[in-house]
């Protein structure tokens, strides 16, 4: 690899403002701001407005849409001429 050409791959805190979960690990990213682990060392602080604690998909609180009634209401509505098939 050439050297000089990689940006500086470093150890990053990043919290999920939502609900105050915080993680570490490794990324590129550029931050103003820093923190004190549970290690005593400082890190880089990112902000972040979602994590896995706190998206519905991963917290099993995300709602399913009914699409069996969407596809239903589009038959009905084009029947079979969005197909592109002819009835005989």
């Amino acid at each position: 690899m050439k050297q000089g050409i990689h940006p500086d791959y470093k150890e990053v805190v990043f919290l999920d403002v939502s609900n105050n979960f915080s993680f570490k690990t490794r990324s590129t990213i550029n931050t103003r701001e820093t923190i004190k682990w549970e290690d005593g060392k400082e890190y880089p602080l990112a902000k972040i407005e979602t994590s896995s604690e706190s998206h519905p998909f991963y917290t099993g609180t995300q709602k399913i849409m009914d699409t069996a009634g969407r596809v239903e209401k589009f038959r009905q509505k084009f029947g079979t001429k969005a197909t592109g098939k002819t009835t005989a």
